[in-house]
């Protein structure tokens, strides 16, 4: 029988951070001036349109904040920065704490290797501030490229904004590209600033935004949404999707849900064929723990929702590794894991996410998968810990005309640099792209 004592043994180590969050309707990480610049130092090259650092051609990986530090530190290499200058320029909406410039500076030094290397790249001045003391070379600009040349460009800059749901809670979504649309479902852990420069989560927007917009929102009760919210359920969820569609003035779209998401997704399907262009499900499931006839994996899910509900991370910070292990299992870095265990504090309280929990524990949404009548394609990954295998084969086995994709990986969010990314950019693309040719030949027919 599986209780808290067996899940906590499980548990390995991990890093708090205290929550963050920014209200504001344009999301910028990236000065207009060096979107399209690049730095090269060392064996360094610094790509702030793709939210790239790379070493001898291989990423490394920074937090979005890091990232920031680097571009401020680089487009005035060579000349002292001050701290109050650095952190207006990282931090232009929020009071935070020197400790913070500190810790991303620390980030930097040991993502720039200095002590392994013995090159100092980054020369602190006492009292002052710091100082990019490398040679820096800035390859020619892009935009001096032939049209043909060009890499597809990369969404620089998301807009934020605001709206509310027929039972008054506040909803926080963003869009970002440009092309036909696609919406993102929400999921408990988002937070539409938080998660825009997280390894985790920036590849799902860099890569969709080529030759579409993308639409994503945090769900009521996380990320920038309204916390305070007096009905946390599946029925409320199908109705924000709505809400947040019409506020964005959106007609017809493509719908992509991810693990409870796509359960969303579905009911919402069913529910306005007219208005979803293509169904794509990632890791999703159409029954909740309380369906699934597992009464084992039941108890150890009740087991889980207590230690959240006791707040068992705030003593305890490696929990928040132990759930990040399950969510990333595989080829994630410690920067990764460092990302996704912050997301959980940013995005959502414990209290919250226990309700959400509870709520995903009741979806049941088997009946309706013989009433899809869109375009479908199912994405599972064949050793996913969050969303088993089978739930993925029951869904795409029961939606009339879905095809399967499995996916070689044991992540439930597929990360950049595994080859299951590869293959589902390609899929996507390609299904995208298909039945999207088909609904126009239709429509010309019909005109």
């Amino acid at each position: 029988m599986a209780s808290i004592a067996s899940i906590t043994s499980l548990i390995g180590r991990s890093r708090p951070l205290a929550a963050l969050t920014f209200f504001c309707y344009f999301s910028d990480n990236v000065s207009s001036d060096s979107t399209n610049s690049v730095f090269e130092f060392g064996p360094f090259r610094l790509e702030p349109g793709e939210h790239r650092l790379l070493c001898k051609g291989r990423s490394v990986p920074l937090t979005g904040k890091a990232f920031d530090t680097l571009r401020v530190l680089l487009e005035r290499h060579g000349k002292l920065v001050s701290k109050p200058e650095l952190m207006n320029a990282i931090w232009p909406e929020s009071t935070v704490e020197e400790n913070n410039l500190d810790r991303n500076i620390s980030a930097l030094r040991k993502a720039l290797a200095e002590h392994a290397s013995g090159e100092v790249f980054i020369e602190t001045v006492p009292r002052a501030g710091y100082r990019f003391v490398a040679p820096v070379t800035r390859p020619p600009h892009l935009m001096n490229r032939r049209a043909g040349d060009r890499e597809p460009e990369v969404p620089a800059r998301q807009e934020i904004r605001f709206c509310t749901t027929p039972d008054n809670v506040r909803l926080a979504y963003a869009t970002v590209g440009s092309g036909p649309p696609i919406v993102r479902v929400a999921n408990c852990f988002n937070h539409l600033d938080f998660e825009w420069g997280s390894p985790i989560w920036r590849h799902w927007v860099r890569d969709l935004a080529r030759g579409h917009s993308i639409l994503r929102y945090d769900g009521r009760g996380n990320g920038l949404s309204e916390w305070n919210v007096d009905d946390m359920s599946f029925e409320k969820w199908v109705q924000d999707l709505g809400t947040i569609v019409d506020a964005a003035g959106l007609d017809k779209f493509a719908l992509m849900g991810h693990s409870q998401g796509g359960a969303v997704a579905i009911a919402y399907a069913v529910r306005h064929p007219e208005r979803v262009s293509h169904l794509v499900l990632c890791g999703s499931y159409s029954r909740g723990a309380i369906c699934r006839g597992r009464p084992e994996a039941l108890k150890a899910r009740r087991a889980l929702e207590t230690l959240v509900q006791v707040n068992f991370g705030k003593t305890n910070p490696s929990f928040f590794q132990f759930i990040t292990s399950l969510y990333i299992s595989e080829g994630a870095t410690p920067e990764d894991h460092r990302w996704f265990s912050d997301l959980q504090l940013a995005s959502v309280s414990n209290i919250n996410l226990v309700r959400f929990m509870q709520a995903c524990d009741e979806i049941n949404v088997r009946p309706l998968l013989p009433q899809v009548t869109v375009p479908t394609i199912v994405f599972h990954s064949d050793r996913d810990r969050i969303a088993p295998p089978e739930e993925g084969r029951i869904v795409a086995a029961e939606i009339p005309g879905a095809r399967f994709v499995p996916l070689s990986s044991a992540n439930h969010l597929l990360l950049a640099e595994e080859p299951a990314w590869k293959i589902f950019r390609e899929e996507l693309a390609a299904f995208l792209k298909t039945n999207r040719d088909t609904t126009d030949l239709e429509a010309s027919a019909a005109s």
